[in-house]
């Protein structure tokens, strides 16, 4: 399952590790680095599919349907240009965001990004994802009644502050990264 989320499509692959991870806990059938690698295996794998289904089909794609998706030329640009800039960062931390999990791989092929960086920030987010989601159910299990406790709320306020700058950092340099995707674009990127 975590392959195929990884490949593009929109399944519980992070679930199906944190219930896995758990009953691990609970059960001695089956050991936790067996189950870590799993998901390593299944998100590189599948990311590597949907890289290079992305690749293949991905920019005809976005260009016929990404409008009636919500997505117009401008931000497919956008996309395209971020994915140019910083796109193993994406990939990476893409890994650890839902929606982006299911959909990083596939604009990154359709972004060009070239294949070799593409693996290793892949292969490096997904040994990273299964094993921070997959130790930390098991270790939350063991110890559900701290995650109540002070630390838990301060993680979780971190958390909605960091989301916060993300998004104040868009709204404030948006119309800046889309003049530049759109010189970019009109210098001939992508190639085909």
């Amino acid at each position: 399952m975590i392959a195929l989320e990884s490949a593009g499509l929109p399944l519980p692959g992070e679930t199906v590790l944190i219930g896995a991870a758990i009953y691990a806990r609970s059960n001695s059938v089956i050991h936790l680095e067996y189950i870590i690698f799993a998901a390593a295996s299944g998100a590189i794998i599948g990311d590597n599919l949907g890289y290079f289904i992305g690749y293949k089909f991905g920019f005809s794609a976005l260009r016929r349907y990404g409008p009636g998706l919500g997505l117009p030329l401008q931000k497919q640009r956008l996309i395209q240009y971020l994915f140019y800039k910083w796109g193993g960062l994406v990939v990476l931390f893409g890994r650890f965001i839902t929606l982006l999990r299911v959909f990083a791989a596939l604009m990154a092929g359709a972004s060009h990004l070239p294949f070799l960086r593409f693996f290793f920030y892949n292969a490096l987010g997904g040994v990273l994802w299964a094993a921070c989601f997959g130790y930390g159910a098991y270790i939350l299990t063991e110890n559900f009644e701290k995650v109540q406790s002070p630390t838990a709320k301060i993680a979780f306020v971190i958390l909605l502050i960091g989301l916060f700058f993300i998004w104040r950092f868009y709204k404030k340099n948006a119309q800046r990264l889309n003049e530049e995707s759109e010189a970019l674009f009109a210098n001939g990127f992508p190639p085909n």
